[in-house]
């Protein structure tokens, strides 16, 4: 892949705000240098600067403009600061990057405007360390939820650097994947009516030597039809406590095609975006903007003189037709559809490693830093989908197992699911101390730590054939004690299962002895 070009969206220069002016692309790479906050406010509002991270820079990069401008002797003068501060948190009302941008700059003022400066500087160094956080989480999920072949992404908007400091979101996510190796194509939606798809994603992919052909925007749901997309990815300008998303308008369209078709639908975005104090997407202020851009483009007009027009700048996707939230910190899983809401076929269920991946939560540096530890939460809360695994994991074993012995403590989970299903014997493996009379125990190592399981002596009988099962398989270590108290109790291992299992551990490896079931894999 060609390494795209360096030069940043948005950057400060001796006193001035320097962007690139996204109106003019992909004609002509034009660069503004803003001197005066209504500068930057016309800059924003005619999509000069455009991006919810972006505008969110350009927030915190206008405080520091209007501090620097409003610096005398005395001090910098707060009072006009302030009111340049509200004018610029209000240029934009839907992206509420912009607002957080404004606000985190101004909570500087008393320090100075040099101060101010330098925290705006720092944002755009964050803003690129998030990014690529948020990039390479999304592009594992992406890659759990369509393994094993090469991709077809459709994406909406632009989402890249242009919409950022550096790196994108959304973008940024399909350039990661092109650098692994997984991309075949991407189907650039144009994103009328400015098409910031068709002038912006596809020159940032042409840079990057990524296959690409545009879209309509009206034939996506007929490009996933024809089987032309495994993957929906796009941005968000704010997303709602409950996940509702808010994004440019199309958006809300794609995702029920998607969701029609039984096709993910992954929104990237940092967390910054998320305005937690909204608790659904119904409190989403949507920006509309003038009939012009509707009624023409550039200076043909195409419609009737005085033609009115519907131009909402956004819409908002319902949580519930959103496979996966992604950000620097987190995975979220928001909610599948009602009852009702969708067709049956939007509702039909996918494959156990694509259900699995979307339900998965990380979380960073749990239980000890270094650690990433994979949150089953989401998918234990998600109706029906744990009796789903269970009929699943009884399919493919069936007749091979008399027992199921399960690992403490979330291993009793699928455990008890599977017995309750299939009527075989449940045994419990506890870990040390926690099994009253004569036991059976194997020590074992962690990822952070060393462990022993036990079982009792009499829960095991020799002969019997025992499926282990644990809810994720890492370096192998718990199953393979499990597997020693089955052998050690006189018993034989039937096979060992796992909910999820994590790549690059050694621990498939480690078990190379057995026979293992993993229903999902996801990297490390």
């Amino acid at each position: 892949m060609t390494p795209p070009s360096v030069v940043p969206s948005i950057t400060w220069d001796d006193g001035v705000i320097v962007a690139i002016d996204q109106r003019a692309l992909p004609c002509e790479q034009r660069l503004l240098r803003i001197e005066t906050i209504s500068q930057l406010i016309e800059s924003l509002q005619s999509l000069a600067i455009r991006g919810a991270p972006a505008i969110g820079l350009a927030g915190a990069l206008g405080v520091a403009l209007s501090a620097r401008l409003h610096h005398a002797d005395c001090g910098v003068g707060e009072e006009a600061v302030r009111a340049d501060a509200a004018r610029l948190a209000e240029a934009r009302p839907t992206a509420v990057n912009l607002a957080w941008g404004v606000r985190r700059a101004l909570a500087r003022l008393e320090s100075g405007h040099e101060a101010v400066l330098a925290d705006a500087l720092a944002m755009l160094d964050e803003d690129t360390t998030t990014n690529r956080a948020a990039v390479r989480r999304a592009a594992d999920l992406v890659e759990a939820l369509v393994p094993e072949r090469p991709l077809r992404v459709m994406t909406h908007c632009n989402t890249g650097r242009l919409a950022t400091a550096a790196v994108g979101t959304a973008l940024g996510t399909i350039l990661e994947l092109a650098d692994r190796g997984r991309i075949e194509e991407v189907l650039v939606d144009e994103t009328r009516p400015l098409l910031q798809g068709a002038r912006l994603t596809a020159w940032e992919l042409g840079e990057a030597g990524v296959p690409y052909r545009l879209c309509v925007d009206s034939a996506a749901a007929a490009a996933m039809d024809r089987g032309m997309v495994d993957c929906v990815l796009v941005g968000a300008d704010r997303i709602a406590a409950n996940g509702d998303t808010a994004n440019k308008i199309g958006t809300y369209g794609l995702a029920v095609s998607a969701a029609r078709h039984g096709i993910p639908f992954v929104v990237v975005a940092p967390e910054s975006t998320w305005d937690l104090e909204l608790h659904d997407g119904s409190g989403i202020v949507v920006e509309d903007r003038a009939h012009s851009e509707v009624t023409g483009f550039g200076d043909t007009v195409t419609a009737p003189a005085g033609a009115a027009a519907f131009n909402p700048a956004f819409d908002v996707t319902p949580a519930e037709l959103i496979t996966a939230l992604v950000s620097e910190q987190r995975t979220v899983r928001p909610g599948r559809a009602r009852p009702g809401i969708l067709p049956d076929a939007a509702r039909t269920a996918g494959t156990p490693q694509s259900d699995i991946a979307a339900l998965l939560t990380e979380i960073p540096d749990h239980p000890s830093s270094g650690v990433v530890f994979r949150d089953l939460a989401g998918l234990y809360a998600e109706p029906g989908m744990l009796a789903r695994l269970a009929s699943h994991v009884a399919e493919r074993l069936d007749g091979q197992f008399d027992r199921i012995l399960a690992v403490e403590s979330r291993g009793f989970v699928l455990g008890a699911a599977l017995a309750a299903l299939t009527g075989r014997p449940l045994s419990l493996a506890r870990k040390a101390g926690r099994l009253p009379g004569p036991v059976y125990e194997a020590d074992y190592a962690l990822e952070y730590g060393r462990d022993r399981l036990e079982v009792q002596k009499s829960a095991l009988c020799p002969g019997d054939r025992v499926l282990c099962v644990d809810d994720v398989l890492a370096t192998g270590g718990t199953l393979h004690a499990a597997a020693r108290l089955v052998t050690v109790s006189g018993a034989r291992v039937a096979g060992l299962v796992a909910l999820v299992a994590l790549r690059g551990l050694g621990g498939r490896q480690r078990l190379s002895g057995h026979s293992v079931l993993a229903l999902c894999e996801v990297p490390a």
